[in-house]
């Protein structure tokens, strides 16, 4: 599709949409008016670009991918079309001309609320690189109507506000009422036979009406648009009978109750109440979804039995993983498929991404619940469960073996050991995560079925963490090495034949400077913090968690402010830290880390003695446009997670590709990024995997690692005494006696690597070559990439004939100011195309 805009048509169509769809005149519109109406503008044109890839799929019997994520971590979406459209500069000048900044609308445009973390954002980044790379695709998950939350730190304590993200939002979401589906959960299950068909009847349930929404992602050059498709819970009927009777409240329950499905992402599970809407909100995504795709598929094949040959289901992590009961449930129940049948056309069409070797992440439902909410499905994992360990005794597996590989054990439907039963392919996010998988979490799996497990290492959209977050940067690559690596990111590793070119480096060390004067000024405003650009800028953003270990960042910060005290007039490379995290609702603890954090910034910062030499900063309600503005700017990549205890990472890779130097343990893709750039262009620190399995065997006593070193043991003083009057007991104590991630057996080493990357940021030459190194090797770290693994080596997958040609030229987007803010059936199968 031709999507070229000239500045007279687009000023044309700006106009045209205040007039009819906010009835205002240019004159008396606002920013919001105007950023709405070019939204629209494009909204149009990716409609007619999906469309136009919907027909080139189906003309060519390409492959479709269907991507399930709990989350989808968009950020905005405005400045990555125009640039992804090449329409940026045009749009730029007719706006120009019309009196209005195009930057200023950028800033109009809320984060979209259906994320939260990497995985979410790996998922956002998956679907531009799917459809660069001409895959046709469809993303699932659900319409929040209030995201995860709002951050609001108060005292230092972080509290948790709707994310009224909607409003500003919705512009680009299409809703397709036509297309709702209903979903069951409670009631029973009736069972009989007619003939030789086995008849299933679902009575008494509660009807859910899930109401899809449509955002498209363009692909680069306009290659190919994907679709995201969201689902909002509504109620399918109002009791205006109960209305009428007098009895409001009752009569409104059902609508709130069908509603609060959508209403928050990840809802708080430390009660019963919220484990069950957790799960009621798992199954309504796949319940939806897997009916959407088995619509779709059965309007053009009418038959499943070409269904793997045709699409590919991928699970990203748990949560998604009862698409595959719900799959076999559509083929047995509705479809009058045999088990063999179905279970075959099931695990061939299945694939899990498993993102995480924490237990507790894994996802465990107790039987109870899960057979209550979910009867029908509860009775078909029984049997996948009862034919699973069948086959692995027949096998000759050992039975305890069997019992920790069973989908059913203890009490709980075992979400992960479910998906690996049902999936055709399992992989993890790293090499060393691969690993673990194999060697630990689904060690016993592994020694069965090895032929399941491969790795595919994650990767990032480059052009949004490059092109478009930092232009400037940008610029400079395209001025030496032409705008190749825009659409293959291998071609940065030319870039290297400029790590000994002076003038080159001079370069690199002005655009990283104006980044951090950008971000400089941002906190200024924001947190009424100085800091000074000429600093070392030091950055851990991130979730909060223990396992990410910031308190072990803001232990040795803490450390050092002590020494510094002390010592005020030592010769010291002046150091800003800068945090930004959320933590999750009911995480008491790490509440506590971001209160550490807090609480040791205010004292630091007005301390006269040390503040001209060290400041420390936590930026509030960390999103992906302040990632946009915070990763560019970085000297200083925090990386710092136990060894083991990381699957991959991704924002080591932005900030790599942004000239970042990572200062990490050997960790998740931290291992994958050393070898890129050697041992001189990374700062390393911290026990390997092997070491710390090792130490945790012989027995962990951190007790004896504070008692015997004086930096550790006079900080925990001090962390005892509290800060700024808030008391830190609860994390000394959990340090000094527990310390599950180990932050006291890695902080001597921690610190020396501290002191290493001060001393090297001395040498403004070496330090900018180091910067060099890393952005010419982030190619290998492009979702790009990872997009064609998972096609060749999971999905059987080719791209569409179309994407090979591009439908705009590839022209960079200008350097411009960043902003400162931020088998067969049975019975024939229904549903033939009429």
């Amino acid at each position: 599709m031709n999507y070229a805009m000239s500045v007279g048509k687009i000023k044309e169509e700006i106009e045209s949409r205040l007039q009819h769809n906010f009835g205002v005149s240019p004159e008396n519109a606002t920013d919001e008016h105007y950023y709405k109406a070019v939204a629209l503008i494009i909204s149009d044109l990716l409609c007619k670009g999906r469309a136009e890839t919907k027909v080139d799929a189906e003309k060519t019997h390409t492959k479709q991918i269907y991507y399930l994520c709990m989350e989808f971590l968009m950020g905005r979406s405005l400045k990555n079309n125009l640039f992804n459209l090449g329409l940026e500069a045009n749009f730029r000048e007719a706006l120009s001309q019309m009196g209005i900044k195009l930057d200023d609308l950028y800033e109009e445009e809320p984060d979209a609320g259906l994320g939260n973390g990497g995985l979410g954002r790996l998922a956002a980044c998956f679907l531009d690189g799917l459809a660069t790379q001409g895959y046709p695709a469809i993303g699932y998950s659900l319409r929040y109507e209030y995201g995860i939350f709002r951050q609001k730190l108060v005292d230092g304590w972080q509290t948790e506000l709707p994310d009224f993200w909607l409003p500003g939002g919705k512009v680009w979401l299409q809703e397709v009422p036509e297309k709702a589906i209903e979903v069951h959960f409670d009631g029973h299950i009736e069972e009989g036979w007619n003939n030789q068909y086995h008849i299933v009847n679902h009575k008494d349930y509660t009807n859910v009406l899930a109401i899809p929404y449509d955002m498209y992602v363009s692909g680069y050059d306009g290659r190919c648009v994907a679709k995201l498709r969201i689902w909002a819970a509504r109620s399918p009927e109002f009791d205006m009978k109960m209305f009428n009777s007098g009895n409001y409240m009752r009569a409104m329950e059902q609508n709130a109750m069908a509603e609060v499905i959508t209403k928050v992402l990840y809802p708080e599970d430390n009660h019963i109440e919220g484990k069950s809407l957790r799960l009621t909100q798992q199954y309504f995504l796949v319940s939806a979804t897997i009916q959407d795709i088995v619509r779709r598929h059965l309007f053009k094949y009418s038959t499943l039995d070409n269904l793997p040959d045709v699409a590919a289901i991928h699970l990203n992590d748990t949560h998604p993983v009862l698409a595959i009961p719900e799959l076999m449930r559509i083929m047995l129940d509705e479809c009058g498929y045999t088990w063999e049948a179905a279970w075959d056309i099931v695990t061939r069409t299945v694939a899990y991404t498993n993102h995480t070797v924490m237990s507790e992440a894994l996802e465990c439902w107790g039987q109870d619940m899960f057979r209550l909410r979910l009867p029908r499905i509860y009775q078909i994992v029984e049997e996948i469960n009862r034919r699973f360990c069948a086959s692995m005794h027949e096998m000759g597996v050992d039975g305890y073996q069997v019992g920790r590989m069973a989908p059913l054990n203890d009490g709980y439907v075992k979400m992960a050991n479910l998906a690996v039963a049902g999936s055709h392919s399992v992989n993890g996010v790293s090499a060393l995560h691969s690993d673990i998988l194999k060697d630990t979490v689904f060690h016993d799996f592994y020694t069965v079925m090895p032929q399941k497990f491969q790795n595919v290492t994650n990767g990032i959209a480059h052009r949004r963490w490059l092109n478009q977050s930092n232009p400037e940067l940008a610029a400079l690559l395209t001025e030496k090495i032409g705008s190749g690596y825009i659409l293959d990111a291998s071609e940065l590793e030319k870039f290297m034949a400029f790590k000994d070119d002076k003038k080159v480096l001079e370069q690199l060390a002005a655009i990283k400077h104006g980044n951090k004067e950008r971000l400089a000024a941002y906190i200024k405003q924001a947190n009424n913090i100085v800091i000074d650009p000429n600093s070392i800028f030091d950055v851990q953003v991130k979730r909060m968690h223990e396992y990410k270990r910031q308190h072990l960042n803001a232990l040795h910060i803490l450390s050092e402010y002590m020494w510094l005290r002390d010592n005020p007039n030592a010769d010291y490379t002046p150091h800003t830290y800068i945090f930004g995290a959320k933590a999750a609702a009911g995480y008491y603890f790490a509440k506590q880390m971001i209160r550490f954090i807090v609480k040791l910034s205010e004292i630091i910062n007005n301390d006269p003695r040390v503040n001209d030499k060290l400041k420390v900063v936590y930026v509030e309600d960390y999103r992906v446009s302040l990632a946009e503005l915070m990763i560019p700017a970085a000297d200083i990549s925090e990386q710092i997670s136990l060894a083991g205890t990381e699957a991959s990472g991704t924002s080591n890779m932005k900030f790599m590709i942004n000239g970042a130097v990572t200062l990490g343990t050997l960790d998740g893709a931290n291992v994958e990024i050393h070898e890129a750039v050697g041992d001189e262009n990374i700062i390393l620190f911290g026990m390997t995997t092997p070491q710390v399995n090792d130490l945790k065997q012989k027995g962990y006593h951190p007790e004896v690692i504070a008692e015997n070193n004086a930096d550790i043991r006079h900080a925990l003083r001090e962390l005892g005494r509290g800060l700024g009057g808030v008391d830190f007991h609860d994390i000394v104590r959990s340090l000094s006696t527990q310390d599950p991630y180990m932050v006291l057996a890695d902080f001597d080493s921690y610190c020396k690597a501290q002191k290493k990357a001060q001393e090297l940021y001395l040498d403004k030459t070496a330090w900018q070559k180091m910067c060099l190194v890393n952005i010419a090797q982030a190619g290998r770290f492009a979702a790009d990439r990872a997009i064609r693994e998972y096609a060749n080596n999971i999905w059987n997958a080719n791209p569409l004939p179309m994407a090979k040609k591009a439908a705009v030229k590839p022209v960079p987007a200008p350097a411009q100011t960043l902003a400162a803010a931020p088998a067969s059936a049975k019975k024939p199968v229904p549903g033939k195309r009429k």
